[in-house]
């Protein structure tokens, strides 16, 4: 009996650690219950004053580097509880949230603060047509269905546009 609880304790373990795997980028999606007309958000925000969504469309390091002192900027300026801020990539600029982009430690650390990383659907479909397979993206990416129309719906929401 001794040995039979010895096997499955590993076995059990393995099934706890399996649980409990941080969330893949196809988990953090919108996709299935994204309504245009009523925004949702990975972080809440309810004192949140100012709303500011910041465009990445270019494949640029240094433009990234700008995007992301934009999102510290308005953080350090209005404070985490009053700004929410959202950055939506798509096109070559997608290329910021992938999990191996010089920039991902950042991204986690301002998500930690409560900035929200978007990234398009249809950005990442025209990767996987070229490349065989899904860009593997930042944990914390949420996918929207595209890039240009979540700006939009954010902007008739109310938020401030910026385009570095």
């Amino acid at each position: 009996m001794k040995r039979k609880i010895h096997l499955a304790l590993p076995v059990l373990a393995l099934f706890a650690l399996a649980a409990f795997q941080p969330a893949q980028a196809e988990d953090w999606s919108m996709m299935k219950h994204y309504n245009y007309d009523k925004p949702e958000f990975v972080h809440s925000h309810p004192f949140a004053k100012e709303h500011v969504v910041i465009q990445v469309s270019q494949a640029n390091p240094k433009r990234w580097t700008l995007v992301l002192n934009n999102a510290a900027n308005v953080l350090n300026f209005f404070g985490p509880d009053k700004a929410q801020v959202v950055v939506v990539a798509y096109g070559p600029g997608l290329k910021m949230l992938f999990k191996d982009s010089k920039m991902a430690a950042r991204i986690q650390s301002l998500n930690a603060e409560g900035v929200e990383f978007d990234a398009c659907h249809n950005t990442m479909m025209n990767f996987k047509r070229k490349t065989g397979h899904l860009p593997k993206l930042v944990d914390s990416a949420v996918v929207v269905p595209g890039g240009i129309v979540r700006i939009m719906q954010l902007e008739a929401a109310g938020f401030r546009y910026i385009k570095p």
